[in-house]
């Protein structure tokens, strides 16, 4: 069999059989590297051509809790993070009121880019951003996801299922504990549901060994 001669480590050459791969092994995953190409997507044209910049996602990368919204408002789409505007500002409340903080969670959208005039994503658009979603929560890595609002929720498990349905009970996703509820916008324009958001905390809350009852 013909071999191949290259330098070795000082003692003569090193025999490599002809054909064997010798290009370096590709670098694994990260999110920074996830990152990177996210901010190069061009797949969805309107989206590509109306953003300001792409929004991946914030917060602890090794979390055990991931929030997940539909996608990037104005303020987001600005300043390049998700939850920054008045929704942002409550569920910011709504993570304090559990003992926890943006620091400690990690918070993602189901698309990177904002829809103009915020409309809800498009059954392509979400196709499109899904490796994304599903490569950034496989290097998070968490034990549980918080889904927030219908869009979210209805993406990840693959369901037609209006929300209230949805919430009160605890979904699997790949291994990951999955509790729904009301996307913070939704609060804002009524109240009365937070009481049931509430509910759902609590529910997340038991089931990750921390209860605020």
């Amino acid at each position: 069999m013909e071999q191949i001669a290259r330098p070795g480590s000082g003692l003569g050459v090193e025999r490599v059989e002809a054909g064997e791969d010798t290009q370096p092994a590709s670098k694994p995953e990260t999110l920074e590297s996830l990152q990177l190409e996210v901010a190069a997507c061009d797949c969805c044209r309107e989206l590509a051509e109306t953003r300001t910049q792409t929004v991946f996602g914030v917060g602890n990368p090794r979390a055990r809790l991931c929030f997940l919204g539909e996608a990037p408002g104005a303020d987001e789409d600005r300043r390049g993070e998700p939850f920054v505007g008045a929704a942002g500002q409550l569920l910011n409340k709504i993570l304090g009121a559990c003992g926890l903080s943006r620091e400690e969670v990690y918070i993602l959208n189901v698309l990177k880019c904002r829809p103009p005039g915020n409309r809800n994503p498009m059954p392509a658009e979400a196709d499109n951003c899904r490796h994304f979603l599903d490569r950034q929560l496989q290097l998070i890595c968490p034990d549980f996801i918080c889904c927030l609002g219908a869009v979210a929720a209805q993406n990840l498990l693959g369901t037609t299922a209006a929300i209230g349905r949805l919430r009160g009970k605890v979904h699997e996703y790949r291994g990951m504990q999955v509790v729904c509820t009301y996307h913070p916008a939704y609060l804002l324009r009524n109240p009365a549901a937070k009481r049931l958001t509430w509910d759902d905390m609590k529910l997340l809350m038991r089931e990750m060994g921390s209860p605020l009852d």
